[in-house]
């Protein structure tokens, strides 16, 4: 079973993003616990946690077809022990709003060496903040989303992930959401179906399907192995939709949430539709 969705807004209280996403025709959804803008935001009350688990009952939405993602100010592999500090308490504090919401991940950018340390020193700066976060938390995987690349960001290979994934503790709480459109920046070629196959035989080789815990479903505006993060809707950028038909069609998707972050938001409840209609 394929669930689709998209990354609906929480504006107004976080018991808004199962309506948003109902109302698009959604069968999952991703969404920010927070003001992904700002380092602190004020506790979930027990009136919107009670709210958001109401409406998540009455649309039909369970845990595992739910993607939050994290504050995009968080940097868990930041070479200064302060700032890496910082960061590790927000994702503590993001991830226990999670728990406090019955969801059982958390999508995460795994983070940037800011050419100020070595790749690896950063990869397990990372790990260690998972490691940290799951030992005050109970329920929740931490799920590290690939990048494109941009910059001094990690995680835009199999290989960095993996690095990652080998010094959490407990692995049964780390997880992967693999972005179509950061994938290809990268230098994944998802462009047909037999580039696709490729990837995806190399990702379960290097990283193993078993911790694939979502998928971002984006076109790119941007050439391969560009490094760039430039998201575009579907049917009019780069990629084409042979790689949207291959996961549609493909049951290792099957049973987790495919997250719509195309950049035009009136345009997901078609989104949806049409990706629904590639499914054979």
């Amino acid at each position: 079973m394929k669930y689709v969705g998209a990354h609906v807004s929480a504006q107004g209280g976080v018991e808004n993003a199962p309506v948003n996403a109902h109302m698009i025709g959604a069968t999952a959804f991703a969404f920010f616990t927070k003001n992904q803008r700002q380092w602190v935001a004020k506790p979930l009350s027990e009136e919107s946690i009670a709210a958001f688990r109401e409406n998540c009952e009455k649309f039909g939405f369970q845990a595992f077809q739910i993607l939050p993602h994290d504050s995009y100010l968080i940097n868990l592999g930041h070479p200064d022990r302060e700032a890496l500090q910082k960061s590790r308490e927000a994702f503590l504090d993001e991830m226990r709003r999670c728990e406090l919401l019955g969801l059982d991940r958390l999508n995460f950018h795994p983070g940037s060496h800011l050419n100020l340390i070595s790749v690896s020193e950063s990869l397990s700066r990372v790990a260690e903040s998972i490691n940290q976060a799951l030992d005050k938390t109970k329920g929740v995987t931490a799920v590290i989303e690939n990048t494109a690349g941009q910059g001094s960001n990690l995680g835009h290979s199999f290989e960095q992930i993996t690095e990652i994934i080998d010094q959490v503790e407990d692995k049964s709480r780390v997880g992967v959401c693999i972005d179509t459109c950061h994938s290809y920046s990268a230098g994944y070629d998802l462009k047909s179906a037999e580039g696709a196959a490729r990837v995806f035989e190399t990702f379960d080789r290097i990283i193993g399907f078993h911790y694939l815990k979502g998928m971002h479903l984006n076109e790119t505006k941007k050439e391969l192995g560009s490094k760039v993060d430039r998201h575009d809707v579907l049917e009019a950028g780069l990629l084409g939709m042979d790689i949207f038909d291959f996961i549609m069609n493909d049951s290792r998707f099957d049973g987790m949430p495919l997250i719509l972050e195309t950049p035009d938001e009136t345009r997901w409840a078609y989104e949806i539709k049409l990706l629904k209609s590639l499914i054979r």
